[in-house]
Formats: structure tokens, sequence, C-alpha cells
């Protein structure tokens, strides 16, 4: 059985998103997993980092990601990053010195290591835009920046990144064939 902790970043319960929050959650307590989820807009988790001490939801949240094995994102990618909530929330919570620490090498370069090495990541993000312009024309950026810039950074690199593109253009059918992926995932954990 597996500890899972997710963070879920849409506003709209009605979204594709929320679809593949609930497959996900349906299909790993079928199998017998754990999830605690958290859902931000719900929440209302303010996102704003002014610099202050950690308070008593950020705590929470990595006490919560401490007890767990696997992390799960889900939310939207909005001008190549999550919306500013989720962005709010890894700024506040996957933040040094508990996430990760830096090493210092000569001067002022360094390298981070990661105190979150035995968890996984699982990351779910839908797309507006088709496949062919996210990976040519835009790099997978944002592929990039969550893997590399965040989770990588915390020590995570065991992290299964599956997207879903051009959600608000498929038809049914496509949604249905990403759901069988959202729980294939679920399944595989």
């Amino acid at each position: 059985m597996k500890k899972i902790f997710l963070i879920y970043g849409h506003y709209d319960d009605k979204s594709f998103n929320a679809a593949i929050r609930k497959t996900f959650i349906d299909t790993a307590k079928e199998k017998g997993h754990s999830v605690d989820a958290v859902d931000l807009y719900k929440e209302k988790f303010d996102p704003v980092f002014a610099g202050e001490e950690p308070d008593d939801i950020v705590l929470d949240h990595r006490k919560r990601i401490e007890a767990c094995d696997t992390i799960v994102l889900i939310a939207p990618i909005w001008n190549f990053r999550m919306p500013a909530i989720v962005e709010g929330w890894i700024d506040k919570v996957l933040a040094p010195p508990w996430a990760f620490r830096f090493k210092q090498l000569v001067g002022n370069y360094g390298y981070p290591i990661g105190n979150l090495r035995n968890k996984k990541a699982i990351i779910f993000c839908t797309y507006g835009s088709p496949r062919l312009a996210i990976t040519t024309f835009f790099l997978n950026l944002p592929i990039r920046r969550l893997k590399r810039g965040v989770f990588h950074m915390c020590g995570i690199y065991n992290i299964n990144y599956r997207r879903y593109f051009a959600v608000p253009f498929v038809s049914e059918k496509k949604r249905e064939e990403f759901l069988k992926d959202v729980k294939k995932t679920a399944i595989n954990i």
C-alpha cells in the first residue's frame, strides 16, 4: 500500500482536471492505497510568499509530505506554468532548507542537495495547445521546469509526467483515452 499526498490546483469542479483527480483517487483507493488530497482553491491556500516563516498550513503540508511515498500534482498549464496558486504552493512548501539545501563548491557556486530523495512524483498536466506546439516551438518548457527546476532540486528523480494536449478541443473519445491513462498510472504506482 502506498501513501499518496495529492495537490490539486484547478478552480472548476467540472473541469477535465477534476475528472483526472476523481479517476486517480478512485483508482488508487480501489488498489488499496491511501490518498491524502489537498484542493488548493477550496482550502483558499495563500500563494503569496513575502519572506515570512512557514505558517501552520505550510508546516502541515510538509508533515503530510514526509508521511507519504508519492506526491501527485494535478493542474493545468497556463502561460507555460501552473496556476499561481500551485506555483505559490511550490514556492512556500517545497522551499529550502526543508526541501533542499545548497552545498557550496567555490565562491557563490554550489549545487542543490534534495531532502526528499525517497519520494516519487506523478504530475498530471492539461494543455490547451497541441503537442507539436509545446514540444517543438516551446521546447517542452513546462516539463523541464517542473522536473529539473522543482522536483530534481528536492532530490526527487522518480517522476512520472503525464500530459494531455489540446484538452478543450478533443473529442469525448479522446478524453476517455486520457482518463484510461490516468487510471493506468494510478494502478501502476
